[in-house]
């Protein structure tokens, strides 16, 4: 950083909230229609229909091996569904009317590895895994895709290894997929990993590396690692378009979902989608097919800890992955070990900008103290991180910085508009922590009551 700390907040205000972790908002001026900002992205419509005709190839392969998603036929998706007595929580609990409806799209029960990450980190593996596939001859895109259950394939993937660096979720999507096609999976995984996560990956035979530091220190040598071997595939969550593709497809069977509940989505009927964000590839996945989707009808909100703002702070400042909250003493340890990334990725920053209405950052303690209502008061189990988007709605509805005014938001559209809280992860949970996790969230509204 060549200016002091002061200088930047002399320049950038906001960081002043962050640096002293207090929750704060960012509604990005710099936000623009579709058809201005798609040439930024580099991918199109074109690129998800791919991704998604892939996963369908796939399906076959994935009922047999996964017996879990028999009922859906090999897609991987979860379900959406409406929380009024969240939604009337959220109102008491900020204080702030809330007309509209508030969704909530559950991926913490997206089968296989139970978070997002289920989609990007899988269709990443399986994507290689074809090619590779291909290439040997020992298969066409017209084949049964069940074929590649087969020990002949499982031999054939042995050969080669699979690595990638980790908080938790993306190393066991892609850990449990890898290792159950036959390849030879490493995870690099940082400090903030939870335990049950790493037991979990070596139960399916998968490598666990730790690292006593952070996040991009594991991406770093895992990538370091898989340079070395050219038998090695490394897994880039910072920069990979396989990654944010196999998220986009999410956004097309939203759609689909939504139309079987009779929900409009349209100029009348805005959407609003809200995102916790880590390194920034699912949830710059997922609002890049949202886009795609819904055109300008879906306005996608970033959630972040007070102690991880990546994304909020390389957008904001304009420096992307040039900057990281360690540079400004922000300590980047967070409960919501999915999100505790400190540097943003460049890639979906710079692609993703001029689509991105917003950013918010929520604390621990506010994300455990939603985690024990959510359970309370819809009998939904997340894990902390998932909580994050779920003040999205009330953050919206009471901003007074200019973002409703700016967007021209008329009082009939936001009554008539639909708000979504990406839930993204807590399936795997063992049980035990996931109690513990309600008794926190129990602890701090205790405490907030006795004030």
């Amino acid at each position: 950083m060549t200016k002091t700390t002061e200088q930047w907040i002399n320049e950038h205000p906001l960081i002043q909230d962050m640096v002293e972790l207090k929750e704060t908002q960012w509604f990005n001026p710099g936000v623009t229609t579709l058809e201005e900002a798609l040439p930024f992205v580099g991918l199109n419509q074109d690129d998800i229909n791919d991704a998604s005709a892939r996963l369908v190839r796939f399906a076959p392969f994935i009922k047999t091996m996964f017996p879990e998603t028999e009922s859906s036929n090999g897609i991987i998706e979860s379900p959406v569904r409406a929380v009024p007595a969240m939604q009337s929580v959220i109102e008491n609990r900020y204080s702030v009317k809330l007309p509209g409806q508030l969704l909530l799209k559950l991926d913490s029960q997206l089968p296989i590895s139970g978070s997002i990450k289920a989609r990007g980190g899988i269709y990443e593996v399986l994507k290689h895994a074809e090619t590779l596939a291909i290439n040997a001859g020992l298969l066409t895109e017209q084949d049964d895709y069940a074929k590649l259950t087969t020990d002949e394939f499982r031999q054939f993937f042995s050969q080669y290894s699979v690595a990638v660096g980790s908080t938790g979720n993306l190393g066991l999507s892609i850990g449990i997929m890898s290792a159950r096609l036959g390849f030879k999976a490493s995870v690099h995984m940082s400090a903030d990993a939870r335990q049950w996560k790493k037991d979990m990956l070596r139960a399916h035979g998968v490598e666990v590396v730790e690292y006593e530091s952070d996040y991009s220190i594991a991406v770093e040598e895992g990538r370091r690692q898989a340079e070395s071997d050219p038998t090695c595939y490394f897994v880039d969550d910072e920069n990979s378009t396989n990654l944010f593709l196999g998220y986009a497809v999410a956004a097309k069977r939203l759609r689909k979902q939504l139309d079987e509940m009779e929900v409009v989505v349209d100029k009348d009927h805005p959407l609003f989608v809200y995102l916790p964000c880590g390194v920034g590839g699912g949830p710059g996945g997922v609002a890049f097919g949202l886009k795609m989707a819904f055109g300008d009808n879906v306005h996608c909100i970033f959630a972040e800890p007070t102690h991880s703002p990546c994304m909020m702070l390389g957008v904001y400042t304009g420096l992307h992955d040039e900057i990281s909250v360690q540079d400004f003493g922000i300590d980047n340890i967070t409960a919501a070990d999915g999100l505790a990334v400190g540097r943003a990725s460049g890639f979906v920053g710079k692609a993703m900008e001029r689509l991105l209405d917003g950013y918010f950052t929520v604390t621990d303690e506010e994300m455990y103290c939603l985690l024990a209502l959510m359970n309370r008061h819809e009998n939904i189990r997340l894990e902390p991180s998932a909580l994050a988007g779920v003040p999205g709605i009330a953050r919206v509805l009471s901003e007074e910085e200019g973002y409703k005014a700016r967007m021209d938001f008329s009082e009939d559209q936001l009554n008539n508009a639909i708000h979504i809280a990406w839930a993204t992860g807590g399936n795997m949970v063992p049980m035990e922590e996931m109690r513990s996790y309600i008794r926190k969230g129990r602890d701090y509204l205790a405490v907030e009551m006795a004030h």
